[in-house]
């Protein structure tokens, strides 16, 4: 088979099963509303939980850098691409969260691939959550380690899987919040089958950071565990995009020798991490918690009126707030109908999720009103039948 009949095999294969991605150009896709063309709707697809990427402060804090900046670091870290900025950030973050170090990378993606990649060896075993994020498992599988997948949340799986004799170390690899379900870790019990097993741990806190424990130190914090490492990640929560392994003073030296995302792509621009200071000084502040009280809320109402719908909700207290539908073509339709009705929301199909599984990814954020919420809902009911 050629490269052309190949592409064009794999793309109708898509398009078959109703399973095509498309990307839509927007105006506006973060915050309460999404603008796309001349049209307005509420907008219930964006990660941005705590409303920060329109906050006054941290737009501000973005324009100050680049003028003091300029926009662009212009190299890796390892060149000349590493600004004051920067440490300031890291720094920040480490004492926030209680760690040795932390290391800025310019995605969750990047960091989650650079921590794995440079980690496993060919004697060692990666032990993964089976649904774990996409970058998560790709790069588990793409190490030379041997991966093994638990099912989901169920640390007395990961116990026997850990129990069976290996050359070389242990890495366990979970999120903290579940991207597409929403739901959250049993991370003490994580924890303590793995440190039992003389193994490290791994968090992806990419959806807890800044919403989830006390002061908004995420999912670990509010478990009351301490991973090996831990990422975060600046596209939710923080309102912005970038990410940070937190980890001891060793493993950093080593990262910083080893990880190759770090060494060789351009670093993010110093006026990023200076509008990322100020997002995580919102999130530290009375208005960070005003706005997890708000999102609570809003999660709080939208399960108690979203009881009688047909299409089942995951098992989640989080911002995420997945409705499943099952069929992708039944998905489709309904998001459509929604969009009718004002309302933007993301038809999620396998590959992404599991077959079978397909659905509408809601996500509620604290720049949200009540209206907003009701609003949906009643869009919702509407559909019911």
């Amino acid at each position: 088979m050629s490269w052309q009949s190949r592409i064009e095999h794999a793309v109708a294969e898509r398009r078959e099963t109703q399973a095509f991605r498309q990307r839509q150009p927007l105006t506006l896709g973060a915050g309460r509303w999404l603008v796309r063309g001349e049209r307005r709707y509420r907008n219930f697809s964006s990660n941005d939980y705590l409303g920060l990427s329109q906050h006054p402060h941290v737009v501000r804090a973005w324009q100050q850098g680049a003028e003091l900046y300029g926009v662009g670091a212009g190299g890796s870290g390892h060149v000349t691409g590493y600004h004051q900025a920067h440490q300031r950030l890291e720094e920040q973050l480490a004492d926030w969260l209680g760690y040795d170090r932390a290391l800025l990378f310019i995605s969750g993606f990047a960091a989650n691939q650079a921590v794995i990649a440079a980690l496993a060896g060919r004697e060692d075993r990666i032990v993964a959550d089976r649904l774990s994020h996409a970058s998560l498992l790709e790069a588990a599988a793409q190490s030379p380690a041997q991966l093994r997948r638990f099912q989901h949340n169920d640390s007395q799986h990961l116990a026997r899987l850990l129990g069976a004799p290996v050359g070389g170390q242990q890495l366990v690899v979970t999120e903290g919040v579940f991207s597409m379900d929403g739901d959250r870790a049993p991370l003490a019990d994580i924890a303590r089958v793995t440190r039992e097993a003389e193994g490290w741990l791994m968090v992806d806190d990419a959806h807890g950071i800044g919403v989830e424990g006390e002061n908004g130190r995420g999912s670990c914090q509010q478990q009351g565990i301490h991973p090996e490492l831990l990422i975060v990640t600046f596209g939710k929560a923080f309102g912005l995009s970038g990410a940070a392994v937190l980890c001891s003073h060793d493993v950093a030296d080593y990262l910083v020798q080893f990880a190759r995302h770090l060494i060789y792509s351009t670093a993010m621009p110093p006026a990023q991490a200076v509008a990322l200071q100020a997002a995580l000084g919102v999130i530290q502040s009375d208005d960070g918690q005003q706005r997890r009280e708000m999102l609570a809320q809003h999660v709080a109402d939208f399960r108690r009126g979203a009881r009688g719908l047909d299409y089942p909700l995951t098992d989640s207290e989080s911002a995420i707030q997945p409705l499943i539908v099952g069929d992708n073509q039944r998905t489709l339709q309904l998001a459509d109908r929604l969009r009718e009705q004002g309302c933007w929301v993301t038809a999620i199909r396998p590959p992404t999720v599991p077959a079978g599984t397909a659905r509408l990814r809601l996500t509620l954020t604290a720049a949200h009103q009540p209206e907003d919420i009701a609003h949906l809902l009643e869009v919702l009911n509407g559909e019911r039948g």
